[in-house]
């Protein structure tokens, strides 16, 4: 027997995509109708419904998430972040952080199963697409595996015309994130000429996205997503999973409701309520067989649960042989909310809502910067007084238009002679720099330092105050 032989005969499992070989495996799960499946449904296109108004609906006069990283801006939910807020957006992203890692502690990967927009297009846009114009999985896995007919080509094209379409405004709603629909309805209408960059950019979402769920699809979550290969880490034994309880299960065997019955009466050896009917291993998006254990594959949507139920139905059996449990429960114990790495990631949670919060209550309504511009530090005029060339940078954080005005009110005899003119007005939002030299007088200098002060006036009626040092020659005499 040759080498390629043995491979191809290796009893050793292979991701559920692909073949011994290496070749691609398609899969056809067949849909579960159950409670779990009209619930996920509900929440599937609640979360789709969101996605695309999140970037239409305003709140402060701001997409409710908008992320411009052209302009340096970054909108949720009316809290508006700027390049300039680092403290702010370390304390969300470590918020964020700190949320996903006890969500998965507590409820293992329900977001997989429920909230990813992976699972929800695929399962409740792609997939019904795909199944009301192609029939049922096992008439389109013989059609698929069949010859080129005219009756498979035009159902095909229809198929992928559709999801062309459906691809589109899923990109387009993707880009609305980044620059808002102002922006992009405006290039949607403009010249293609003067926008070519723009429908570039489309052409390479769309087609991304119409490869992922056209084609890619439950791969992306097997074998691309970084969070599956966190689970090992992020799970624990009184984590919430999707298992098969074989404590009840086993030893399985197929058997018709006589001989179940028999076995209730005590006739016959009793055996496990899993009747071995292959519906949970039918019904899996990502092809595993859920009697086999946690596994990496396992994105907790649920099905397997509806399938299974809906068979105990059947041979009158309870529901629940696979269920929402935890490893603990199914050996025995219990499931603790409260343990060790809960508590420690509910308080790194609160740290960070805390200094968020903190933060985000004490952040001022512009944000001011005070440099020096690049060359020499000082200057002498002729006339012996001190001048420093500074630069003010003012960020408009009200959210609406302002104006800003600066001013030196110490040391006595200080004066401040822009370079150009003052007030600047700022929109909401809006960061503009000015430069200015800073004139006083050498007596104010000592040990080659001035402290000056400098006012800066709003529009919106407030001040503020902020020193800065003045450099001058550092002995006497010394000039430059």
């Amino acid at each position: 027997m040759t080498a390629t032989s043995d491979i191809l005969e290796s009893p050793e499992a292979v991701l559920t995509t692909l073949r011994a070989d290496g070749r691609r495996r398609w899969l056809y799960p067949t849909p579960s109708p159950g409670r779990y499946m009209d619930a996920r449904r509900v929440v599937g296109w609640v979360l789709i419904l969101l996605y695309i108004a999140l970037p239409i609906i305003k709140i402060g006069g701001y997409p409710a998430v908008l992320l411009d990283v052209m302009q340096r801006e970054f909108a949720f939910f009316g809290i508006v972040f700027y390049p300039t807020d680092t403290l702010l957006l370390m304390a969300f992203l470590i918020g964020i952080i700190a949320f996903v890692i006890l969500g998965t502690a507590l409820l293992g990967r329900v977001w997989c199963g429920w909230g990813c927009p992976q699972t929800v297009y695929l399962e409740f846009v792609f997939r019904p697409i795909e199944r009301l114009l192609e029939g049922k999985e096992h008439t389109r896995k013989r059609r698929d595996e069949g010859p080129a007919t005219w009756d498979r080509i035009w159902r095909k094209a229809v198929k992928w015309s559709l999801y062309t379409l459906v691809s589109a405004v899923l990109a387009h709603t993707f880009v609305a994130y980044f620059v808002g629909w102002g922006d992009l309805l405006q290039w949607m209408t403009g010249d293609p000429r003067e926008h070519w960059g723009f429908f570039l950019l489309m052409a390479g979402t769309t087609g991304l996205i119409l490869f992922d769920f056209g084609i890619f699809r439950e791969q992306m979550c097997t074998i691309t997503c970084p969070y599956a290969r966190m689970q090992s880490v992020l799970l624990d034994p009184e984590s919430l999973i999707v298992s098969y309880d074989p404590s009840r299960g086993e030893p399985r065997a197929r058997r018709s409701k006589a001989k179940m019955a028999r076995e209730a009466d005590g006739l016959e050896a009793a055996k496990g309520d899993c009747i071995d009917c292959y519906a949970c291993v039918r019904t899996c998006p990502t092809g595993i067989d859920i009697r086999d254990g946690l596994q990496m594959e396992c994105i907790a949507c649920t099905q397997c649960i509806d399938a299974c139920d809906s068979i105990m139905d059947k041979i009158e059996k309870p529901r629940g042989l696979i269920r929402y449990t935890s490893e603990n429960e199914l050996a025995g114990g219990k499931t603790r909310i409260l343990r060790p790495r809960t508590i420690l990631y509910s308080l790194l949670l609160l740290i960070a809502v805390s200094a968020f919060t903190t933060v985000a209550v004490s952040r001022d309504d512009y944000d001011v910067n005070i440099g020096r511009v690049s060359g020499d530090p000082y200057t002498v005029l002729p006339d012996g007084a001190i001048a420093n060339r500074l630069r003010f940078r003012v960020r408009n954080q009200t959210g609406g238009p302002s104006s800003f005005d600066v001013a030196v009110i110490a040391p006595e005899g200080a004066s401040i002679r822009p370079i150009g003119a003052l007030p600047i007005t700022l929109e909401k939002g809006e960061m503009k720099r000015i430069e200015a030299f800073v004139v006083i007088d050498p007596s104010s200098v000592e040990n080659g330092v001035a402290q000056a002060t400098f006012e800066l006036s709003f529009g919106t009626g407030g001040t503020e105050r902020y020193d800065f040092p003045i450099l001058g020659p550092s002995g006497p005499g010394q000039t430059r």
